[in-house]
């Protein structure tokens, strides 16, 4: 057997190898270099042996501890679960009120109830709830029938003009195009964007003259003074809230020919839990009352 060259410098043996006049000490691996390396080794059969590891066909190797991460995630799950189903039985056996009155509720039931918005209320109301042109902001605090607790919960539950509900909230505006002459809607138009500053090149005159077609056709809903009325679902044309826009024109044709939008009853689809879960949430937006 050859001998292994010794550098003539540092007296340790090399391995042979050399580049450009540099040659490899075989110098042997620090003590405890070796001792971590053939720990990992051992480590690493041992928990091949104690834990899943080795996959199969349809499965791998479970361990002789037995040990699942999927397992632990459904424990897990059904803890929540669990935690969670206390607070939804508190939800379906208690009053909105009730809910409100109670923090660790009315968290809960706010979360619960910005879920389900964005699920099933943003696509009309905005993620944001800002609502858009036809679609109510319920950020503000103006509601048509009312934003204390009880009215959001059965606007939501029933829905407006919704005709499979016969709980729905109904109110609809005559289209006044066949009732009034032109004349007579552009005048009523100014005088209802002058309750909100709004009557841009109106004249003193025309707002005159549509405060008396407003006072024979419109106040009959919506008030002498114009603030609406919510048991009738009447708006009030005074806070410069406007769901078709607010410029006489806009005005005009709202008088005209009237929209109506129509929101589902989401009572039957949802459920009372969950609609009380959006009550809450929808009153906590900042507009309730």
């Amino acid at each position: 057997m050859s001998q292994k060259p010794i550098d003539e410098f540092s007296g340790v043996s090399t391995t042979g190898h050399e580049w450009d006049g540099i040659k490899e000490l075989d110098n042997p691996m620090p003590r405890w270099w070796l001792i971590i390396y053939y720990a990992t080794i051992v480590w690493a059969v041992g928990y091949m042996i104690a834990y899943p590891a080795w996959p199969l066909i349809r499965t791998a190797t479970t361990g002789l501890l037995g040990y699942s991460s999927r397992a632990d995630v459904k424990a897990e799950l059904a803890a929540a679960k669990a935690t969670k189903a206390d607070y939804i039985a508190a939800i379906g056996s208690k009053s909105v009120t009730e809910i409100l009155a109670d923090e660790k509720l009315r968290t809960f039931a706010a979360a619960a109830g910005a879920a389900a918005f964005k699920v099933n209320c943003v696509q009309c109301h905005g993620s944001g709830a800002q609502g858009s042109p036809g679609y109510p902001n319920l950020n503000d605090d103006e509601w048509l029938w009312g934003g204390k607790p009880q009215q959001i919960q059965q606007t939501i539950a029933h829905g407006v003009r919704y005709a499979e509900d016969p709980n729905t909230r109904v109110s609809e505006m005559p289209a006044f195009g066949s009732i009034l002459k032109p004349d007579e809607i552009t005048q009523a138009a100014s005088f209802v964007a002058s309750l909100s500053g709004k009557a841009g090149n109106a004249s003193a005159q025309e707002i005159a003259a549509g405060k008396q077609v407003f006072a024979q056709n419109c106040a009959a809903c919506h008030g002498d003074d114009g603030k609406g009325n919510r048991e009738m679902g009447a708006p009030n044309l005074t806070d410069a809230i406007w769901l078709y826009g607010s410029t006489p024109a806009a005005i005009a044709t709202q008088i005209k020919s009237p929209r109506h939008g129509v929101m589902p009853a989401w009572g039957v689809r949802l459920g009372d839990t969950t609609v009380k879960e959006l009550t809450v949430y929808v009153h906590s937006l900042g507009g309730g009352e």
